[in-house]
């Protein structure tokens, strides 16, 4: 599995992006808690996310569920129980973590990120406000 995540600075600039292939296999559910376990680790490390707040945007609304305050509560699947828990250690540790969904479209420098990680190249853009309609005879 492929994990990618891009953390911007206050002034909305890339500070860093996180590019890992990992031995696991799973789903993607799994995949985006991964990839935002090993974001909230580098954080941690720069030691300045608790001053600064951190705001998590992703696609994958089952994560955004189960972990934006107030969110759904419904039990995980047991397999990705243990690493949502690991995941809201690592929020807590952190600081000020607040997670928002965000369409798929707005979300393809990450998954660049992943899919690079495994040597695939980049999904092809689509257009998302467009739509084909057909042609009345």
């Amino acid at each position: 599995m492929g994990l990618g995540a891009v953390v911007h600075a206050p002034d909305g600039t890339v500070a860093q992006q996180l590019s890992e292939a990992t031995t696991f296999t799973g789903c993607n559910n799994e995949a985006e808690l991964r990839a935002l376990a090993l974001a909230l680790r580098w954080l941690q490390a720069q030691g300045t996310a608790a001053t600064a707040g951190v705001r998590v945007y992703s696609d994958n609304s089952v994560l955004v569920e189960q972990l934006a305050p107030g969110g759904a509560r419904a039990a995980p699947t047991a397999r990705l129980a243990l690493l949502f828990d690991e995941v809201r250690a690592l929020m807590q540790a952190v600081g000020d973590v607040a997670v928002r969904w965000i369409p798929r479209h707005r979300n393809g420098q990450a998954d660049t990120l992943a899919r690079g990680a495994l040597g695939l190249a980049p999904k092809p853009s689509t257009k998302h406000h467009t739509r084909t309609r057909k042609k009345r005879r």
